[in-house]
């Protein structure tokens, strides 16, 4: 675990029952909950054209991270199986990480973005500024897609207890570790 209480996801590292930190929801129909997030950096560069300076995005390299003090499993469901299955949850956001840096890349590689600014040493840091909203709104709906595909996952496999189901994710998983 890093210093921001999170874990990155590692092939060498699997979710253990430690991990979940937080208090379960008696609330909550689910026995489970992962919170799992995309973190990001980037370099931003800029060229100047007459008094005015543009900004370009490269290198964005997302990291999927687990955040145990957000995630829980209720006490009396503890097992291996549904350890499995929320490992799959930290899996799965994993597996679609190319297809969203992809998504990035397309949005914003090889493009020029004005900003504001009186100077060119204000444009720089509005630069720096503005690209990172930029990157944030668009990993914003990209973790509602995330959502979207961990529910359909929840509902394919009921929650880790449809096994043939669970098994075919989890066949699909192992990929990611080779």
């Amino acid at each position: 675990m890093n210093q921001n209480n999170t874990i990155a996801w590692s092939k060498d590292y699997f979710l253990q029952l430690s991990d979940f930190k937080a208090d379960s929801n008696p609330a909550a129909f689910e026995d489970s909950h992962s919170t799992i997030k995309y973190s990001y950096i980037w370099t931003v560069n800029s060229e100047g054209f007459g008094d005015e300076i543009k900004f370009f995005i490269e290198n964005i390299v997302l990291t999927t991270e687990f955040y145990p003090m957000l995630s829980w499993i209720r006490q009396s469901q503890e097992t291996t199986l549904l350890l499995k299955h929320e490992q799959g949850h930290f899996d799965l956001a994993e597996l679609l990480k190319p297809k969203i840096t992809r998504h990035l890349e397309d949005a914003f590689l090889w493009k020029k973005f004005s900003t504001r600014g009186q100077n060119q040493e204000q444009q720089k840091q509005h630069a720096r500024e503005n690209s990172g909203l930029m990157i944030a709104n668009e990993i914003e709906k990209w973790e509602k897609y995330l959502f979207d595909e961990h529910q359909e996952y929840d509902a394919q496999t009921n929650y880790g207890q449809i096994l043939e189901k669970q098994q075919k994710f989890d066949d699909m998983f192992k990929k990611l570790r080779m």
